[in-house]
This record gives structure tokens, C-alpha cells and sequence, in this order.
């Protein structure tokens, strides 16, 4: 009897529960649509919304309320769905936390695509122009496979299957695998989403590529071929090049960018203002570097220091160089001179600061490329030339020993 009466109250908290549930939020017409015959409002009758006095007058636009979620549907059925769908969230029976914000029609403020597009807003504000249109294609294709989907929905699952549907190299994929990372922890720093909705991110294996080099000599003859073929069309392209191959802290994309202000000639040095390392790069120039500057017309700060004198088919006095210039005229020099293989980055930076290991330990070498990382900066330093060659005369006898260690015997050295 204790049992039956037990399972009678259960049935009752359960059914007074539904009732509950049933209250909450509701099912509309447009505002604008009433009735045709006397201009009434349409009715819920479970299956549909008709007018009380004419039956057979029915509502054809549909609108779900439900606290501050508002949301629009073409049929009944739909807006049940989701009416229902809510109720049922909104009752605790699921383990999934209730947010309004989750459903707000023209904001959708917490749908990946609207959060995307804001984070790259910020990050346009932080990060160099190259970067940020890296970023912004990295979330294109993120949006395009999640479009309008809550971000705390987003599983390890989800972004995996994402990486690997790009047809993309694997330093590539993890590019965008730290962007994503890096946006879902803005998202908590924003106070969006919680610690505990931060999916797991998966491992992209991937490794560096070694960029071909050419030693200084073969540098030396591109440079020359660069001022034979440019100088009269404009000097600062061969300036900027030879620039790339002597400092080699700055990189291609921050060199062309920088404008009148950003050379201190009085200081004998030129101040990159928004380099990849995101503070302000300090760059040193040679005195004969001040002394050709000094051999230029100066403009006002703002304007770009690396542009165009109107002298070529389709540019115009003062249009700033693209992105691409400088590396158009090395390419064109290194087919002149039968060079193939050799990006400008390699062949500049790359390059200069490899040859550097004849002089220089791999610590004077990093500080002097300002590289932040030890990953990034092996891709420079490939091993130390001088204790490796040291190595290769004792292996091969190249050297006689004249201490007591060993003696050289038929060219092989012989160890004590």
C-alpha cells in the first residue's frame, strides 16, 4: 500500500510538473497577421493557431516566445518542436546547463560564426596585417563547417574531423589549430563560456622545412644583378633587398611596411612598429646605410618609405610597394642569373644569418634575429660549423696531433 501511495505521488509531482512546463513560453501569430473576417487574435489549440470565432481562419507565420528568446518559423510544426525542445531544457531533466543567450535570434551572441568575426576584431588591433589575414582565413574555413553552432557545443571530436578535412600541409593545420585554441580561451577570458567548456584540442604532427640557401658570395651576385636591373626604375628596391640580407632581425613583410617617421636618422636607426614579436623592433643601420639615406628626399611621417615613383606601367608617384615587390625583383635576378629554388626569404635573412655561424655563437646569432623560440630559431642555426668541422678533422686525420694524445699514421688519427 506505502508503495502504490508512493508511486501516486510520484505520478502527481510529475504531472503537476508538466503542467508547469506546459506555462512556460508560448506560440504566436505574427503581429501582423489577425483574423480576415473580424480581425481577431489567433488561438493555440495544440495543432494550430486559429481564430476562436472562425475556425477555419488560420495563422500561416509563427512565432516562438519564450522568456527573451524570440524566434521565427514558417510552420506550426517547427515552432512546437522548438517550444518543446526548450520546455524540456528548461526543466533540468538534461545534464545541459539552460542559457537564454544560446537561442537569441538576431544576435545569436554565443553561435561560433558571431563570435569569430568578433574576436578577429580584436586581433586586428594586436596583431601584424599578414597575421591577421592568415587569421581570418583560418576562421573562414571554421565557420564554414560550423556556420551558427553554439561554441560551448564544440568536442574534441569536432575539431579534429575539422583539421582533417583540410587540404592543407600540417604546419598549416596546426596554424589554425592554435588560432582556434587561442580563440576558445579569449572566449573565456571574456567570461562567455566556462573553463569546463574548452574542448581538447589534438596533436597536429608536423615538421619545419629547411629553406635552400646560398652562401654570401652567391648572395653578393644576386644583389648586383637586383641594382643593375632596378636602380633606374627606383633604388629602394634594391635597398630594401640588401636591407633584408644585412639586418637580419627584420623580416620582409615588416621592412616594406614602414613609413618616413619610422627612420630616426638621428639616432641611426629605424623603429618597426608592429613587428610579429608585438613591441616595437629596434633596428640598427650601418653608417653607410645613414649616408645613403641621407641621399633621399624626405617625406612627411606618415607616408610609406618604400613606394613607387610612377615611372612603371600601372603604379603612380607615391602608391607604396605590395607585399610581393620586393620578392618580383629577386626572383627576376635569380632567373637572370640561372638561380633556381631560392625564395627572398631564404635568400636574404635565411641565408645571411646561417653564413653568420663562421663568426658568431648560436647566442649572439639569436639575439642578433630576435628570435623569441628555440624551435623557430633552428630553423637558422642548423648546427655549430666550426665544433663540427673540429670533429670531421679528428675523424678523418686531417690534423697531426703533435701533444701526446695519439700520432698520425698513414692519415688516421690514433687515439692514446
Amino acid at each position: 500500500m506505502l508503495a502504490r501511495k508512493g508511486n501516486r505521488n510520484n505520478n502527481s509531482n510529475n504531472d503537476h510538473l508538466r503542467q508547469e512546463l506546459c506555462m512556460l513560453g508560448g506560440i504566436y501569430a505574427h503581429p501582423k497577421q489577425k483574423c480576415p473576417i473580424c480581425g481577431g487574435t489567433f488561438k493555440d489549440t495544440g495543432r494550430a493557431l486559429v481564430c476562436p470565432l472562425h475556425p477555419k481562419q488560420k495563422a500561416t507565420k509563427f512565432r516562438v516566445i519564450f522568456g527573451s528568446i524570440h524566434r521565427r518559423f514558417d510552420t506550426y510544426e517547427l515552432a512546437a518542436s522548438f517550444l518543446g525542445g526548450l520546455r524540456f531544457e528548461k526543466s533540468g531533466f538534461t545534464d545541459r546547463e539552460f542559457d537564454e543567450r544560446e537561442y537569441k535570434v538576431k544576435q545569436k551572441p554565443l553561435s561560433f560564426s558571431h563570435l569569430a568575426d568578433k574576436w578577429l576584431e580584436v586581433k586586428k588591433q594586436e596583431v601584424s596585417a599578414s597575421h591577421w589575414r592568415n587569421l581570418k582565413n583560418y576562421l573562414r574555413r571554421a565557420k564554414e563547417a560550423w556556420g551558427d553552432r553554439i561554441v560551448k557545443d564544440s568536442q574534441y571530436g569536432d575539431i579534429e574531423d575539422f583539421l582533417l578535412a583540410q587540404d592543407l600541409s600540417p604546419k598549416t593545420r596546426n596554424n589554425i589549430k592554435s588560432a582556434l585554441n587561442s580563440f576558445w580561451n579569449w572566449l573565456r577570458k571574456r567570461r562567455l563560456i566556462k573553463v569546463e567548456d574548452i574542448p581538447e584540442f589534438p596533436e597536429v604532427r608536423f615538421e619545419l622545412r629547411f629553406r635552400k640557401l646560398v652562401d654570401k658570395e652567391t648572395q653578393r651576385k644576386i644583389l648586383d644583378e637586383v641594382k643593375r636591373i632596378s636602380y633606374e626604375v627606383n633604388p629602394k628596391i634594391w635597398l630594401g633587398i640588401k636591407w633584408l640580407s644585412t639586418y637580419v632581425n627584420v623580416r620582409p613583410g615588416e621592412l616594406i611596411q614602414i613609413k618616413e617617421g619610422d627612420i630616426l636618422l638621428d639616432q641611426g636607426m629605424i623603429l618597426i612598429p608592429h613587428p610579429k614579436e608585438k613591441k616595437p623592433k629596434p633596428v640598427v643601420l650601418l653608417d653607410e646605410d645613414v649616408e645613403l639615406l641621407r641621399r633621399f628626399p624626405r617625406a612627411l611621417p606618415h607616408v610609406p618609405f618604400f613606394r613607387h615613383q610612377g615611372n612603371q606601367n600601372r603604379t603612380r608617384p607615391g602608391q607604396p610597394f605590395g607585399d610581393k615587390y620586393f620578392w618580383k625583383w629577386w626572383k627576376k635576378a635569380c632567373s637572370n642569373l640561372g638561380i633556381e629554388g631560392v625564395d627572398l626569404y631564404g635568400g636574404t635573412r635565411h641565408s645571411s644569418a646561417t653564413a653568420l655561424q663562421e663568426y658568431f655563437s648560436p647566442e649572439e646569432i639569436k639575439e642578433a634575429t630576435m628570435h623569441g623560440t628555440n624551435t623557430a630559431f633552428q630553423r637558422y642555426f642548423r648546427t655549430d660549423i666550426r665544433r663540427l668541422k673540429a670533429v670531421y678533422e679528428k675523424a678523418g686525420g686531417v690534423k697531426e696531433d703533435k701533444g701526446e694524445t695519439g700520432q698520425v699514421v698513414e692519415g688516421e688519427f690514433i687515439g692514446k
